[in-house]
């Protein structure tokens, strides 16, 4: 094969690895990527579709609940299938079970009410909103977590993967760790869309592939290092040292500990990668993967049933990553999120449609455990948003600025969530 075609392919591969268009914007090349010390790591987990909260978390003690959901409600705790009790007035769907022990260890916080402020049901716009951190905004073009990574200051002076060069603009350019933030997805999520650097990739067997063969890498890293500086030549360089990272980390012999038994899911295995990374010390601070299947117009089910499935696959990755991750889990959050909640009571088809406030949860050694954060709005009618939703009672920008300034130490949060005052605690760390 002639050089400039070589050349041309190996640019096109770049592409469908998922490597941002950042990495190929950088003066500076083959910097020395090996391990970094142990340092704080984000964890952001979406439920795409609109996870339905209610039954999520159950709110057993509100008499309206069942008044609203006669088949698809969660029956109180001690009944057959019924909710796992909380604190006397929440619960768990009994397909979280595998996340109690969590709860009971204080490594467990959930927050009720809580979502955008914005009103739309769009799912397109929900997620773009929530991604972005900007409701009701679409001129946004990067991400909140972009936004972390690339202001000045955002990470204490101790982080392993702090960056200290500024654009006189005031973000960094970031030409350090290629694996600071990586998305366990095909593509770039909105949520890290921008300037400072990200990796996308579907496995990390899907990165490594492409340079299987010592021989065969030898010569295309050869090839790559006889050209100028160019822009393909520089990612190339950098391609090479983020395979032989991740080679480094052995993924075919990859084995969980502490008894963890991931799914044998695509979310599952994408799970126990993250943990992989974060074993490996490759100077991974920010992760995020994804998990469809929440749009539940149609029978929905109660404890049985699409959203138990779902929620059960949900609960034994978590609680799976949490065990493999072990004494790790000092320096882990892990945040859940899903662009909306659906409707209070329950529609003629054994499903609930697009509502407004959800549920997240936040995991991790440093919550603030054995309580269910948020204020209660109540289900009763006069309580309800635009008559059929939980209403609002805490914006999600309020839970991430509060995850991103304790947990990773981030400074300039004003720049991070534009137009949002940033100093409001929920009190979930």
């Amino acid at each position: 094969m002639q050089r400039r075609v070589f050349l041309k392919s190996g640019a096109l591969a770049l592409v469908t690895m998922g490597l941002s268009p950042s990495f190929l914007r950088r003066s500076v090349f083959a910097q020395d990527l090996t391990r970094t010390r142990r340092g704080k790591v984000l964890i952001c987990l979406f439920q795409r579709g609109a996870a339905d909260a209610l039954n999520v978390v159950v709110p057993f003690g509100d008499r309206s609940y069942y008044e609203l959901r006669p088949n698809i409600g969660i029956a109180q705790p001690g009944r057959p299938q019924g909710a796992i009790d909380l604190d006397g007035f929440f619960g768990l769907h009994p397909s979280l079970a595998p996340m109690k022990p969590l709860w009971d260890r204080g490594l467990l916080a959930p927050i009720h009410a809580v979502g955008s402020p914005s009103a739309t049901r769009s799912h397109f716009d929900a997620q773009d909103y929530m991604e972005t951190a900007t409701p009701d905004r679409k001129d946004t073009h990067d991400g909140w977590l972009n936004r972390y990574l690339a202001v000045r200051g955002t990470c204490e002076a101790g982080c392993a993967t702090h960056a200290t060069d500024a654009t006189p603009n005031g973000l960094v350019d970031a030409h350090g760790n290629p694996f600071r933030a990586v998305a366990m997805t095909a593509q770039t999520p909105r949520v890290l869309q921008g300037p400072a650097p990200s990796v996308a990739m579907s496995s990390i067997d899907d990165f490594t592939i492409r340079a299987s063969g010592s021989d065969a890498e030898a010569r295309l890293e050869a090839l790559y290092r006889t050209g100028s500086a160019d822009l393909v030549h520089g990612a190339g360089n950098e391609m090479f040292e983020a395979m032989k990272i991740l080679r480094s980390a052995n993924p075919k012999q990859y084995a969980p500990q502490n008894g963890a038994d991931y799914p044998r899911t695509q979310f599952g295995q994408r799970l126990m990668q993250i943990a992989q990374l974060i074993k490996a010390d490759v100077g991974l601070e920010i992760a995020f993967a994804d998990i469809g299947g929440w749009d539940t117009h149609v029978n929905q089910g109660a404890a049985n049933g699409q959203l138990a499935n779902r929620l059960d696959e949900l609960a034994r990755s978590i609680s799976a990553l949490v065990a493999d991750l072990g004494d790790r889990m000092d320096d882990v959050v892990i945040l859940t999120m899903s662009e909306f909640g659906r409707t209070a009571r329950q529609n003629g088809t054994g499903g609930t449609d697009h509502g407004h406030a959800g549920t997240m949860f936040v995991i991790g050694g440093s919550v603030h455990g054995h309580k269910v954060h948020g204020r209660w709005p109540g289900l009763a009618p006069e309580q309800l948003n635009e008559g059929r939703d939980l209403a609002l009672t805490t914006d999600f920008r309020a839970v991430f600025a509060e995850v991103t300034r304790k947990h990773l130490g981030a400074t300039q949060l004003d720049r991070i969530f534009p137009g949002f005052d940033a100093t409001s605690a929920v009190g979930v760390l």
